[in-house]
């Protein structure tokens, strides 16, 4: 074979390369990401239609500025009902920072444990759940027991369970992960197990206790810890790319809550003023985060503090899709309102 003829044949093998990666580049991504960043948050809200989202809310607290809202899109399909500020919404994994605040504060108090192991409190749970007796209460906050991930289990959000008796079974005689102590692996069966705890050790409601001891202290009436508690007609209905059906009376488990009641948290977490004193909030700064997302069918949460720019961002979207690129076009959404209000400072 010629020089030539080899030139051509790469040539021809390079184009075929480039024109098969093209096809797996995440095109809408892309061109959400580059297209001008627009003057305001609203207009930017106004896109959310067109990164695939039935509506979106959006919560800014700028120190020393009044709070914010932005909507865009719809509440609920039915009706045409316009995204509502003040709707409820379920804010699926960010319920883990109300949890840990709650661990924190029943530490401090002496009344738990963060050395002690799950065997110490839950001694059915011996040979139920390896290493029971070595994996501490402070592994389970942070992730790293080696408990499987209930939501791992397969087809769970196809079928989802009732409760978590039924979720806790889904895991039981399972191998460990990995040994206590040694890898981070998040498991929504830690948080299950934490709050079991915290009803245990309150001889109450978990969401009794968050209320009494974080909520009001805040003046935060619009947080709520379940789908249970709550007027429908004030939730934000929830979507799934490919399915139809409404899923706001999906019980997750979860809590729920307004953009500002969660601003509001957020901002008092990040302040300290959610703790009783600063060694209070150095314990929790030694087991959880400051910020969390949250994702469930037909929900999704971002909320944050932006230290450099002093400001509490919550976003809510109602559509999800596992499968898409749904995650990433509602980070990309909440990384262009971050860099707008940052411009604006």
């Amino acid at each position: 074979m010629t020089t030539k003829k080899t030139k051509r044949i790469i040539r021809v093998l390079l184009l075929v390369g480039t024109i098969i990666s093209l096809y797996f580049v995440p095109w809408p991504i892309v061109i959400a990401w580059i297209a001008p960043l627009p003057d305001t948050v609203q207009e930017q809200v106004n896109k959310a239609p067109d990164y695939g989202f039935d509506g979106i809310i959006v919560y800014v607290d700028k120190k020393g500025e009044p709070p914010a809202f932005y909507t865009a899109g719809v509440k609920s399909r039915e009706g045409e009902i316009p995204a509502d500020p003040q709707s409820l919404f379920k804010i699926a994994s960010v319920s883990k920072i109300y949890t840990a605040v709650a661990i924190a504060k029943l530490a401090s108090q002496g009344r738990l444990s963060l050395d002690k192991t799950l065997a110490d409190y839950f001694p059915e749970l011996v040979g139920r759940i390896e290493n029971a007796d070595k994996i501490t209460v402070k592994m389970m906050v942070q992730h790293r027991s080696g408990i499987p991930n209930y939501t791992d289990t397969k087809n769970y959000w196809v079928y989802p369970k009732k409760n978590d008796r039924e979720r806790l079974a889904l895991v039981l005689d399972l191998p460990a992960n990995f040994e206590p102590g040694t890898d981070y692996e998040y498991s929504n069966t830690n948080y299950l197990l934490l709050s079991q705890l915290i009803e245990r050790v309150t001889n109450g409601t978990k969401f009794q206790f968050i209320k009494e001891a974080i909520l009001d202290p805040l003046d935060l009436e619009n947080t709520y810890g379940s789908i249970q508690d709550v007027d429908l007609d004030e939730v934000m209905s929830g979507y799934y790319v490919g399915y139809e059906q409404d899923l706001k009376t999906d019980d997750n488990g979860v809590m729920l809550a307004t953009a500002e009641d969660l601003g509001k948290f957020i901002r008092a977490l990040n302040e300290g003023s959610v703790f009783k004193d600063q060694k209070e909030q150095e314990l929790y700064s030694s087991i959880y985060r400051y910020e969390h997302t949250g994702l469930i069918p037909g929900y999704q949460t971002i909320a944050k503090w932006h230290k450099d720019i002093d400001t509490v961002i919550i976003q809510f979207t109602n559509t999800v899709d596992f499968g898409g690129y749904n995650w990433n076009m509602s980070e990309v959404m909440y990384n262009r309102i971050v860099k707008i209000v940052s411009d604006t400072d």
